[in-house]
């Protein structure tokens, strides 16, 4: 069978151990694995409808999870094909650069005797995770759903790392916004917001299914492997209760800065205010004395130039230390 570069890996697992000698054939490699209770592990990355169905067409899965798997876009979600479970996780990945979430998806095929990995858009590789249940051949004695177990739960310690990225990104823009600087974050927090909303997206959804896998109903998952996936939910719910809380957080911080350039333009207000107000009672004075009339009081006083002078200023200084006590200047 040709291998193109859509195939991440095959691998025929008997006993929890991989086979050495496994044919190449794919549909000898899972009739070997019925017959002795093992099963085949295949993974494949970004794969056409035509590479899907050259590698595994074999396999006879619906058309339904067949176009799912090519074209992702899925959310997260378990459904049941004629006995064969359609599982799709979402990944998510963190570019510190742009701090912008990006996400891809896991789309999974478990059967008793199979198991097919289809691998979309960013997210770590499966090759570390391979190869780290390969060191445990006791869990991999347990069939394709504690290859779906860990594949989860890697794909959650992943959540929780991105988590941790977001929360710093956090902790900086409520800094700013606190810093006291005449400068509004609302942009910034508007964009951090829509990257938690979207991780939020990813995440939360995979509760379902989960739930799903470990209720009494679901009699395709091992009863061995159902603690694992109940400890998995459990770290799941603390990733979705921290997203929940940073997404509060944020627009707390948000309704803060819109608080503070308010508070801000209200200063300004005031101190214009109180420049308007300076200014309104020399300008009144000189106003009525600069009035061109014949017969006006105080025109002859003979100090009278003095004492309006010294009236401006005697008025301008009250109002200027009222202002400034009152915090208006």
């Amino acid at each position: 069978m040709n291998t193109g570069p859509v195939i991440v890996d095959i691998a025929l697992y008997l006993e929890g151990r991989r086979s050495s000698d496994a044919p190449t054939d794919l549909s000898d490699q899972v009739e070997i694995a019925r017959k002795n209770n093992g099963f085949v592990w295949i993974g494949l990355s970004e794969p056409t409808s035509a590479e899907f169905d050259h590698v595994v067409g074999e396999l006879n899965f619906h058309p339904l999870a067949i176009e799912d798997a090519v074209l992702a876009k899925q959310r997260p979600k378990i459904e049941d094909y004629a006995g064969l479970t359609f599982f799709v996780i979402k990944t998510v990945f963190y570019d510190e650069a742009k701090s912008e979430v990006t996400t891809g998806e896991l789309i999974c095929f478990v059967d008793k005797h199979f198991i097919v990995i289809v691998r979309h858009g960013e997210g770590s590789p499966l090759t570390s995770v391979r190869q780290d249940i390969e060191n445990h051949p006791e869990q991999l004695k347990m069939g394709p759903f504690a290859v779906l177990h860990t594949v989860v739960d890697r794909v959650i310690d992943g959540y929780t790392k991105i988590a941790t990225e977001l929360e710093n990104d956090i902790i900086d823009i409520e800094t700013a916004v606190f810093s006291g600087q005449r400068k509004t974050y609302s942009q910034k927090i508007y964009f951090l917001k829509r990257e938690v909303i979207e991780y939020r997206h990813a995440i939360e959804p995979l509760l379902t299914p989960l739930q799903k896998i470990v209720s009494e109903g679901f009699d395709k998952a091992p009863e061995l492997i159902r603690p694992f996936f109940r400890d998995t939910i459990d770290h799941l719910q603390h990733a979705c209760e921290h997203a929940s809380g940073m997404d509060s957080l944020l627009t707390t911080v948000l309704q803060a800065d819109l608080a503070h350039v308010q508070v801000r333009q209200n200063e300004d207000i005031r101190r214009i205010s109180a420049w308007v107000a300076l200014a309104a009672g020399p300008t009144m004075i000189a106003g009525i004395y600069g009035m061109n009339f014949e017969h006006m009081p105080e025109l002859g006083w003979r100090y009278g130039y003095g004492i309006t002078l010294g009236g401006i200023i005697l008025l301008s200084s009250i109002l200027f230390y009222k202002f400034k006590k009152s915090r208006w200047l």
